[in-house]
């Protein structure tokens, strides 16, 4: 199974389609909020999709929790959850909703990290990347014993790739 996740778009939707192109047989798409598009943007059509701090539409809900075969996703923007100084909550919240995979955004900084069973994904953005020059998001594989994250840039280039065992 195969995840795109994407970020931090910041009204670029021509980027959104042209990763999306990249990748169009995926199981889900998500965008992890601060598109500063509208909900119902065609460019966000069938995307898991959240409200960022930088999101004006009302349409868009702060979580979305959707299970994809044997895994629970929890998606949010991270503005919330104060990610920018700490994980803790958000870990709380995934938590709660028995996730498997938390995907959240907001920093601009990609990263991928397994906590007590967890897989936290920052995809890092796709406009304005903090942290490295590379604009960015991330493609997750899940298998039955591990979860593999590999992180692209904007040409569809292989940044790094990273394996998680799972539970």
């Amino acid at each position: 199974m195969q995840i795109l996740v994407m970020s931090d778009t910041h009204g670029d939707s021509n980027v959104i389609e042209k990763v999306r192109g990249f990748y169009p047989k995926v199981d889900a798409f998500i965008h992890c909020g601060d598109s500063e598009l509208p909900f119902s943007h065609e460019a966000l059509d069938g995307m898991n999709k959240v409200r960022g701090n930088c999101d004006i539409d009302k349409a868009f809900p702060d979580e979305v929790v959707f299970d994809l075969e044997d895994v629970t996703v929890f998606v949010t923007h991270g503005h919330l959850f104060n990610v920018k100084t700490s994980i803790l909550s958000l870990s709380y919240r995934a938590k709660e909703v028995n996730a498997q995979i938390a995907c959240f955004g907001h920093s601009h900084i990609l990263g991928a990290e397994m906590i007590d069973d967890v897989l936290f994904l920052n995809p890092g953005s796709l406009l304005k990347p903090r942290g490295r020059k590379e604009k960015s998001f991330a493609l997750v594989e899940a298998e039955d014993t591990y979860f593999e994250v590999k992180f692209f840039t904007d040409v569809n280039s292989c940044i790094s790739s990273h394996k998680f065992m799972r539970k």
